[in-house]
């Protein structure tokens, strides 16, 4: 979680593009002597991360089933929350957990409010979310290329979380 004055953002959830963006607007409001603290969950052990967001109690999968009754509710749509499977995948390619919704049956689902009819097939995926993972290397490419650099890093005694004291590159 970053937060910048009334800037509010969850880091591990913005797509390559998109931290991008969100790290060139910390660079923008930083004053020479500003500190940015940005926190991050870093690249572990697939097995590891894909039973954290795929837990055997089912709490993840009940979560992300909920999305489909909050769109149900807010759009009016008429998704069936229980013809979906959770299905949480590691993508190290883009280091990041993604979570999807698989139908598990052919269906069509209509969302009044925004005008659409989706008909999906049995093993159609709906991504619902995704989490960004960081090493440090990586990190700092990111920031480079956004005019700040680290200042102070922290973990925590297993490696799997991280704390970056970033500055602008140019004080």
């Amino acid at each position: 979680l970053a937060t910048l004055g009334q800037i509010c953002v969850r880091v591990g959830n913005l797509d390559r593009a998109e931290a991008a963006a969100f790290l060139a607007s910390v660079r923008g409001l930083l004053a020479e002597d500003d500190a940015f603290l940005l926190g991050v969950d870093l690249v572990k052990d697939p097995d590891v991360l894909e039973a954290a967001y795929d837990d055997s109690a089912g709490v993840t999968a009940a979560f992300n089933r909920n999305m489909l009754t909050v769109v149900n509710a807010t759009f009016h749509a008429d998704f069936d929350p229980e013809s979906f499977a959770h299905r949480a995948t590691w993508n190290a390619e883009r280091e990041r957990i993604e979570m999807w919704l698989d139908a598990t049956r052919d269906m069509v689902v209509t969302v009044p409010a925004a005008g659409l009819r989706l008909q999906l097939v049995a093993g159609d995926g709906i991504r619902t979310e995704l989490s960004c993972k960081y090493t440090r290397r990586g990190l700092l490419t990111r920031l480079e290329a956004a005019g700040l650099r680290l200042d102070r890093w922290f973990t925590d005694a297993d490696g799997l979380f991280a704390l970056a004291l970033i500055r602008r590159s140019d004080p």
